[in-house]
């Protein structure tokens, strides 16, 4: 969204208040106000999915004077804290949004930012939280999301079970698929494994984790060509990793 468009979003919404409500400042009705807001909301939102965090603070900190406790731009201003490393004020607005609206998209969101701070426990029972809500759309990645945490918690089992329930949902979730097939070969279960790694290699690009994983499987079915190929790519994207010296040990 550029700063003309989003301009011409907010600009619009005010008018068309202003037309509804004959000569009267929309500003002084609450059906303007609510649409400036909305409008702001939406113009910070274009700025943070554009990557400019800083112009996104200034029309939600607008959104917010007309409306403090409005859920959607305090859960926009979470985000846009949340990428600027601010985790205090990333956890504030999540709060307050929370404590405005109990919604899915929200929990989800603020699972993910509390995983990322290593606050396991905390992320596991807002993504809770959020499954319960069986009409949410990306329920299947609160399931995966839940499973990723329950690894993280060293609960192999309900990761399984939370990892498989979003595959049940949507079949291309990658990370989901991954991680099925990682702990399917720790659990010498190979072709289910095999068949996990090559559904993830039809939609997602390879990284370091699972060309190591790949090259693995591809030994034990005895396919020297591809176990060499997922190598030699793994010495020449990812050198210096972890998985490329445990690639290296295992030769």
């Amino acid at each position: 969204m550029t700063l003309r468009s989003a301009l011409l979003i907010l600009s619009t919404a005010l008018l068309a208040a202003c037309v509804s409500t004959g000569q009267v400042d929309p500003m002084k009705t609450d059906q303007g106000r609510d649409a400036a807001r909305d409008a702001y909301i939406e113009l910070g939102i274009g700025y943070l999915k554009q990557g400019a965090t800083e112009r996104a603070k200034v029309p939600l900190k607008k959104a917010l004077e007309l409306d403090s406790s409005n859920a959607d731009a305090n859960a926009a201003l979470a985000l846009v804290f949340q990428t600027e490393m601010e985790p205090e004020l990333a956890d504030e607005h999540y709060r307050k949004a929370l404590s405005a609206r109990s919604d899915a998209r929200i929990l989800n969101n603020y699972g993910s930012f509390l995983f990322e701070q290593g606050r396991y426990k905390e992320a596991y029972e807002r993504f809770q939280q959020a499954a319960d809500d069986n009409l949410y759309p990306e329920r299947s990645r609160v399931f995966e999301n839940l499973g990723l945490t329950a690894l993280k918690l060293n609960d192999r089992e309900l990761a399984k079970q939370h990892l498989d329930k979003a595959l049940r949902l949507n079949r291309q979730q990658p990370l989901a698929l991954l991680e099925m097939a990682q702990l399917s070969y720790e659990d010498k279960q190979y072709v289910p494994a095999r068949d996990f790694y090559e559904r993830f290699t039809r939609i997602a690009p390879q990284n370091a984790r699972s060309l190591l994983l790949g090259a693995r499987l591809a030994t034990l079915f005895e396919d020297r060509n591809q176990a060499a190929s997922l190598g030699l790519q793994l010495k020449r994207l990812y050198p210096g990793t972890p998985e490329y010296q445990q690639y290296l040990s295992e030769q």
